[in-house]
C-alpha cells in the first residue's frame, strides 16, 4: 500500500471499530424489529441485511476466513443468506463481538484489512441514513475514517483507482490528498464538508449536500465500486 505510512498507527482502524460500536450499538439494541426492515441506500439491502453483511465480514476478519471470492458481491449474499433464520438481537450480538475483537487482527496486518474497518463505518452510516438519524457518515470516529480514507484511496486494494484529489474539508487545517499522482493531469480539487467527501468516494446519495468538484466527474471517485 502507497500513502502516509510514516503516520501509520496500527490501531486506528480497531479504534474506528470501537468507537463506532459504542455509539452504533446502544442505538441497534433501541429499535424495533420492524426499523431493521426498512430499506438502506446499498441495492436490495434493507437494514438488516447490512448489519448481517457488516458482521459477518468483521468475523471472517477475527477468524481469518479469506477464501476465494471473499467480500465479493456473490460471498456477500451468501453470507446474508446464513443468518436469514437469525433473530435481530443475534445479528447485532455478532456484529458487536466482531467490532469489539478485529482490532488486533486488523493491526497485525499492518494497514491491509483496514478497507474493512472503513466499510463498516460507511455501513453504519448508511444504517443512520435510512432511519434518519444525525451523523451519517460523521461522528466521533471521523477523524480516524479520513484517515483511512485516504491511504485507502492510495491503496491496490480499492474497487476503483482514484483520481489524484485534494480535498479541502471544513474544519482542516491541510487538505486531504486522496489517490496517486499518475503526471497525466493535475489534482482535481474538492471543497466541502467531510461527510459529503465520504458519500462521494462510497458512491452514497448526496441529496440535499452542497460542495465544490472541479477537474473530476463525481462517478470517478466512488472507491467502492
Amino acid at each position: 500500500m502507497t500513502g502516509i505510512d510514516e503516520n501509520y498507527e496500527p490501531d486506528r482502524a480497531g479504534r474506528l471499530l470501537r468507537t463506532e460500536r459504542d455509539a452504533l450499538i446502544p442505538l441497534l439494541r433501541a429499535a424495533p424489529d420492524e426499523a431493521y426492515e426498512i430499506r438502506t441506500c446499498c441495492p436490495g439491502w434493507t437494514v438488516r441485511h447490512v448489519l448481517a453483511h457488516c458482521g459477518s465480514a468483521l468475523m471472517r476478519v477475527v477468524e481469518s476466513r479469506f477464501e476465494e471470492g471473499v467480500y465479493s458481491p456473490e460471498s456477500n449474499e451468501r453470507d446474508i443468506a446464513e443468518r436469514a433464520d437469525w433473530s435481530n438481537s443475534r445479528v447485532v450480538d455478532e456484529l458487536e463481538r466482531g467490532m469489539t475483537e478485529a482490532g488486533p487482527i486488523l493491526a497485525a496486518a499492518k494497514g491491509m484489512l483496514d478497507g474493512v474497518a472503513l466499510g463498516e463505518w460507511v455501513h453504519a452510516g448508511d444504517v443512520r441514513e435510512a432511519w434518519g438519524k444525525p451523523g451519517a457518515y460523521g461522528g466521533e470516529g471521523l477523524a480516524d475514517a479520513l484517515v483511512l480514507l485516504e491511504r485507502f484511496s492510495r491503496s491496490a486494494h480499492a474497487a476503483a483507482a482514484l483520481p489524484p484529489l485534494h480535498a479541502d474539508v471544513d474544519g482542516r487545517d491541510e487538505p486531504l490528498a486522496l489517490g496517486v499522482p499518475d503526471g497525466k493531469r493535475p489534482p482535481a480539487r474538492y471543497i466541502g464538508d467531510a461527510p459529503t467527501l465520504v458519500r462521494l468516494c462510497a458512491g452514497r446519495p448526496l441529496t440535499g449536500t452542497r460542495y465544490e468538484l472541479a477537474g473530476v466527474t463525481e462517478k470517478e471517485l466512488c472507491l467502492f465500486g
